[in-house]
């Protein structure tokens, strides 16, 4: 036992002896410090900016236009980028401040962005074929007290935005249509935190904190697999508005933004790989447009009796 233990020593002193000797031949390295350098942080590329008004969850918003993101880097050669913001007013002060440069939005919104000198270009044909949408008030299947729009007094409302255009706006002027008035409601709520609006407005039925929901024609299929859509039912749709819209920033070169609207129009669902593109983004094609293609929008303001310019700011 006691030669083991002396082998062991004396291995473990021929190791201590070999790192000492590969110390020692190491070449010491002088270290001035009073010379110091400044490092700065790589600064970002420029990019155009893209935004989709947060109507769904950033991962929604990032999956449905990521491929449209980059067929236009490939189309245009511009450096594209897209960002999210958290809220819809978020989107229009980050339009306002020229931080996104090309804004996809809904109508409604536009107006209130037009007043900063955004100027639109571009509309989209949905998938039901029209460049028009509606928005749709949406109940429990089971809820045998709701059938129509009269049925709706005194209930609880979650809408998706003040500045939802069918997640609210065109509900809200349904509603007048029919006789109803904001009063008439038990309560007017609105989907909260960022992102995935419309979803929270569906969810909120469905769990049944919510008697009815205002949301925007087409998202019922977006939350296919993740609700079961049969305990739902559509109690209303409201009249057809323009669709949604992508506008420019005030002050953007008109050259680049021709060159993405030439992009966008050449988009066709007869070619698989445009079709597959459009098709992610909810599309069935992009076409030309202009401000003047806006007034049933601005017209909706008037009936409401609202300012655009104070529209989620009371």
């Amino acid at each position: 036992m006691r030669t083991r233990f002396l082998a062991i020593a004396a291995l473990v002193m021929v190791i201590a002896a070999a790192i000492q000797l590969w110390w020692d031949s190491e070449p010491v390295t002088p270290v001035d410090m009073t010379r110091r350098a400044e490092v700065k942080a790589p600064e970002a590329v420029p990019a155009i900016t893209y935004a989709y008004l947060p109507q769904y969850s950033h991962s929604t918003s990032y999956l449905r236009h990521r491929a449209l993101v980059e067929y236009l880097q490939k189309s245009t050669g511009l450096a594209i980028r897209q960002v999210f913001p958290d809220t819809f007013e978020a989107h229009r002060r980050m339009v306002e401040r020229g931080e996104i440069d090309i804004s996809f939005s809904n109508p409604m919104t536009y107006v209130l962005l037009a007043q900063s000198g955004a100027r639109a270009f571009a509309g989209i044909v949905e998938p039901s074929g029209r460049a028009t949408f509606r928005g749709q008030i949406i109940a429990r299947a089971d809820n045998s007290a709701i059938r129509n729009e009269q049925d709706c007094r005194g209930k609880r409302w979650i809408a998706v935005d003040p500045y939802s255009a069918g997640g609210y706006l065109f509900v809200l002027g349904h509603f007048r249509d029919k006789g109803l008035s904001e009063s008439d409601f038990a309560e007017i709520a609105f989907a909260p935190g960022p992102g995935g609006k419309q979803e929270k407005a569906v969810l909120g039925v469905y769990a049944g904190r919510y008697d009815i929901a205002s949301i925007r024609e087409g998202t019922l299929g977006i939350l296919e697999g993740k609700v079961d859509l049969s305990a739902l039912k559509v109690v209303a749709n409201t009249r057809e508005y323009p669709s949604w819209v992508y506008a420019a920033r005030k002050g953007l070169d008109p050259d680049i933004v021709r060159r993405i609207a030439s992009a966008l129009f050449a988009l066709s669902e007869n070619d698989p790989e445009h079709e597959r593109i459009l098709a992610a983004a909810g599309m069935r094609g992009i076409i030309p447009t202009t401000d003047r293609d806006y007034a049933p929008c601005r017209e909706l303001f008037s009936k409401l009796r609202l300012d655009p310019s104070k529209v989620g700011l009371e």
